[in-house]
């Protein structure tokens, strides 16, 4: 959805921004920022290349080198600066890659310690059949070896609305769920909303729920035991992504050695009822 009439650059919100890129990413503009940082003052010593003792002129390697073991304060004994210009170049770089290695270090370790988790959502939600009753169905499951305690699951509808006055509004519904926390969160979940005459989604099809710019988004938040924080995801599914008429497989089986066991091969899978 395009956002018009509010900032969000990248530079307003550079911390949180930095936090939520992918780790390729955020590696790629961290090495790039460095690189280009110590391409300006390479072009800076180069201005006057007898400033630093056996810089050869015209060399951008060897003013490139230079900058890279004055940034990350090096210094093997080849290049020293020696006028006044190239020690205040010096200096300003010096005070620049503080900044930088400082700003590039912490953010890599708040992402690093960064409590997270890793909750796979089924691609589908489905409208099925349970216990006789008509109900919405999704499934989730822990990916880490640790478990989240005290999880908590909730699901909203998100869909247009016309108020009697004719106004348009894009409205909210929380889901009542027939079990919205489990105390131990370990291997799977499975979230559960009967489409009783409670729910706005009593009367729900596929052609209402595209007519309507129907969206469920799932929230499960709880805490994890091993950095004792309280960890969070999120997923979403549109109109397209709920199917009707459909189950999903059992995950539950047995081995051949008959030993009672989860196939996560199948978590995705959905058959006819």
């Amino acid at each position: 959805m395009k956002i018009i009439g509010l900032s969000r650059s990248f530079r307003q919100d550079f911390y949180h921004r930095a936090l939520r890129l992918s780790w390729p990413r955020f590696l790629t503009i961290s090495i790039g920022a460095v690189l280009a940082e110590n391409v300006v003052f390479a072009l800076l010593y180069m201005i006057q290349p007898s400033g630093v003792t056996e810089l050869r002129a015209g060399s951008f390697a060897d003013a490139f080198f230079f900058s890279v073991q004055t940034l990350a304060t090096i210094g093997y004994g080849r290049w020293a600066p020696v006028s006044v210009y190239a020690n205040a170049v010096m200096t300003a770089e010096t005070l620049a890659g503080v900044v930088t290695l400082a700003v590039v270090t912490g953010i890599t370790f708040a992402r690093f310690a960064r409590p997270s988790a890793r909750i796979v959502f089924s691609r589908n939600a489905v409208v099925t059949q349970l216990d006789g009753r008509r109900v919405l169905m999704l499934r989730l499951a822990n990916a880490r070896l640790n478990q989240i305690l005290q999880a908590e699951a909730t699901v909203s509808l998100i869909r247009d609305e016309v108020t009697k006055e004719g106004y348009y509004f894009r409205r909210l519904h929380d889901l009542k769920l027939t079990r919205h926390r489990t105390p131990v969160f370990g291997l799977s979940f499975l979230v559960v909303h009967v489409l009783d005459e409670t729910s706005p989604l009593q009367h729900c099809t596929p052609e209402t729920l595209e007519r309507d710019g129907v969206e469920l988004v799932v929230v499960v938040s709880g805490l994890d035991d091993t950095m004792m924080q309280t960890v969070h995801a999120r997923h979403s599914y549109d109109a397209q992504e709920i199917l009707f008429g459909r189950r999903f497989v059992d995950l539950f089986g047995y081995t051949e050695a008959g030993e009672r066991a989860m196939d996560y091969r199948v978590f995705h899978e959905t058959v006819a009822e």
